[in-house]
């Protein structure tokens, strides 16, 4: 749906450009505010998140508070007219507060407490840490609630991680105790405790899961994920309680992280389920550019993949870049820097899937600590003269051109479904090939042929509806949620297209296997049930050959299916399963299903979806013809498209537009011809009417 999305706060009149200001770290050297107020304004930022782990300055003794610093920070970012996204500083504590309650520190799942030290490192169940934590927010609301700068609240930092303490077991057990209706019956039914005689009689009786204790039964394992997911939002809540209260116009987010280096959504916590108690979407992008192991443009469909993702978890509203570096990070295996115009064409990548923010980890470059080589907009010179810094100014210009951009949306006909609690669970399978279930990159292969063919995407999680696409895909769908099973066959019977594949429909969502065959409750709308799955070693194939004759190779899953109306539309032509159908089709409804019953190769995937896309007559949002590599994408509003032109390879690449295309440059506000050439990892931003 095209739409313009009012912003969150009033202030947020364009595209965000700032990042982490740790002004707490250089309160011994007041030269440093000067200069950084003054590089502030050449590198043409408007924001700052301030505050992040500022705890032990500004509560340096318990009950003793230091906001001086802070103030001023405040007041200079409103006299030059900046915005203040200001953090809650849960993410790490003072050590004096470790040493007076000790209750606040993680115990492992080996059950040691673990010592004050890094991030993180508390327990979210702790009633002393939800009291210190409510106590700080509070001040901090009372003191900046009404101050001018500020728009928004950043709620701690990067959540993840457990407790295993006795506090966080007693939480545990009652969080079953509610989700099983008080019933240790039902409890052993969902864990299937009668395997290796671990059923339960107590409620006592059950542990988180630890190294030395019960670690194998996937339910438990499975419903303390959800625990921990559960336990953190309600961590983040009781956090928020001050400042809903005191600020309640004043937004709240907290930074989701993917899991680097190579994008994979983080899968420590159901980023699905914590969407719903922030205001904004905002999360932490740190792509290994450049690496060694894929192309440039194979890497930006994986970024594109994830930043669709997060964009479809508040609906299509905008999210925020929160943090990203502006050259290199500290914690990659190799630590490389990105090349010329990567920033830039890393940057424009995000606003055209859906960011309204490019904010940096971090402005300034610490002294000491693991982080003091992490990237940053100021280097330890202390000066604007590096290259870094000037892309980083070329950045912010481009911003401010892009401000009619802000509050647009991407209209997407096709989805590919997503789900958090599906990859915990075939991580979780002893089954398959340990190395090969590779369920992200799966998803993010089917994406591949939309994104090298410019079409729209929306990534979709499976509490969203389905109506409204044209093409839903499903990529491994091993876990199905009660009921999802019946709005696919809603989907499909009202003309709706829908694709899965192997290794879908084998658990219910406590992970039991569904009876009575496989893809369970998918088995009915796809026509088809499975038998059993071959996995292959990773140097086999298996050769498959469609209804035209085309030869297919297939590597790690083949799966033997029986047809229940289905027809085939590809069979295997070696092994014992020769002749069987790798891939069909099921008219259902006025839809139509599809089941790939084998990892094909990507050859496969464009011809198969290539059909699909000529068939439904899904088009690019506008008519443009480029080379692989190129990306073209779309934001758009009811009069306006923005059409972001992007090279993520390392020559110069052609773009032809219609003939008939009215185009102006938004950097230069110059009209641009239909045709013309990017430059290695170049951009341009574009608008035309509609």
């Amino acid at each position: 749906m095209t739409k313009r999305w009012e912003p969150v706060h009033p202030a947020m009149t364009g595209m965000l450009h700032g990042g982490d200001y740790n002004p707490d770290q250089w309160l011994g050297y007041p030269h440093i505010l000067d200069e950084d107020d003054e590089l502030m304004k050449l590198a043409h930022t408007n924001t700052m998140s301030v505050n992040i782990f500022g705890w032990s300055a500004l509560e340096p003794e318990e009950g003793v508070y230091r906001f001086e610093w802070l103030d001023e920070v405040m007041d200079r970012a409103a006299a030059r007219g900046g915005h203040i996204i200001l953090a809650t500083p849960s993410g790490a504590r003072p050590a004096w507060m470790s040493e007076q309650y000790p209750e606040v520190l993680r115990v492992s799942s080996n059950r040691v407490r673990n010592l004050h030290g890094l991030r993180h490192n508390h327990c979210f169940t702790s009633p002393v840490y939800r009291k210190k934590t409510q106590q700080i927010n509070r001040l901090l609301a009372e003191r900046y609630g009404k101050h001018p700068a500020l728009i928004m609240w950043h709620i701690s930092n990067e959540y993840g991680g457990d407790c295993h303490c006795d506090l966080c077991q007693d939480a545990f057990r009652k969080w079953l105790q509610v989700r099983y209706d008080n019933s240790l019956d039902k409890l052993n039914h969902a864990w299937w405790t009668g395997f290796w005689s671990h059923r339960f009689s107590s409620w006592s009786q059950i542990e988180s899961p630890a190294p030395h204790g019960e670690n194998q039964v996937h339910g438990l394992n499975l419903d303390w994920r959800r625990f921990v997911t559960d336990q953190t939002i309600d961590f983040y809540q009781s956090e928020i309680v001050p400042l809903r209260e005191l600020t309640p116009d004043i937004p709240v987010t907290t930074n989701f992280m993917g899991n680097y280096p190579d994008m994979r959504p983080f899968t420590g916590l159901n980023y699905e389920a914590f969407a719903k108690h922030v205001d904004i979407i905002s999360w932490d992008a740190y792509p290994a550019w450049h690496n060694n192991w894929e192309s440039t443009a194979s890497l930006a469909k994986d970024v594109a993949f994830v930043n669709d993702l997060y964009r479809r978890l508040k609906d299509g509203r905008p999210f925020l870049i929160m943090e990203c570096t502006p050259s290199l990070v500290n914690w990659h295996e190799v630590n490389k820097a990105k090349r010329p115009g990567m920033h830039k064409l890393s940057s424009v990548q995000s606003i055209a899937h859906g960011s309204d923010s490019i904010l940096y980890f971090q402005w300034r470059k610490g002294r000491g600590a693991s982080e003091k080589f992490h990237g940053a907009v100021v280097d330890h010179a202390g000066h604007p003269d590096t290259r870094v810094f000037r892309e980083v100014a070329e950045v912010g210009r481009l911003l401010e051109q892009l401000a009619p951009v802000t509050g647009t949306s991407v209209d997407a006909k096709v989805a590919i479904l997503y789900d958090w609690e599906t990859d915990w669970a075939l991580a979780d399978a002893q089954g398959f090939g340990q190395d090969s279930k590779q369920y992200v990159r799966t998803c993010q292969e089917h994406y591949r042929v939309f994104w090298e063919r410019n079409i729209p995407v929306d990534v979709i999680t499976p509490d969203k509806p389905l109506e409204g696409y044209q093409l839903v895909i499903a990529p491994m769908l091993y876990m199905l949620r009660e009921g999802f099973g019946t709005r696919v066959e809603d989907y499909v019977r009202q003309g709706g297209r829908f694709v899965t594949t192997y290794a879908s429909g084998m658990v219910d969502e406590n992970d039991l296997a569904f009876l009575g065959g496989f893809p369970g409750p998918l088995r009915e709308v796809l026509g088809i049930w499975s038998e059993e799955i071959d996995t292959l070693y990773p140097e086999e194939t298996r050769e498959l050959v469609d209804a035209d004759g085309n030869v297919y190779a297939a590597r790690d899953y083949c799966e033997l299916i029986h047809l229940e109306g289905a027809e085939a539309i590809a069979s295997f032509s070696s092994d014992f399963y020769q002749g069987q159908a790798a891939a069909t089709a099921y008219s259902y409804g006025s839809g139509r299903s599809y089941y790939l019953a084998a990892r094909h190769e990507a050859r496969f995937h464009d011809a198969f979806y290539g059909k699909l896309i000529e068939e439904l007559s899904i088009t690019t949002a506008i008519p443009v013809e480029a080379d692989a590599g190129v990306s073209i994408q779309v934001r758009s509003d009811e009069e306006t498209q923005y059409v972001f032109a992007m090279n993520f390879t390392e020559r110069e690449q052609p773009v032809q537009f219609a003939n008939d295309a009215v185009l102006t440059d938004m950097a230069t506000g110059e009209q641009q011809h239909t045709s013309f050439v990017l430059p290695p990892y170049g951009s341009v931003v574009l608008r035309t009417e509609r």
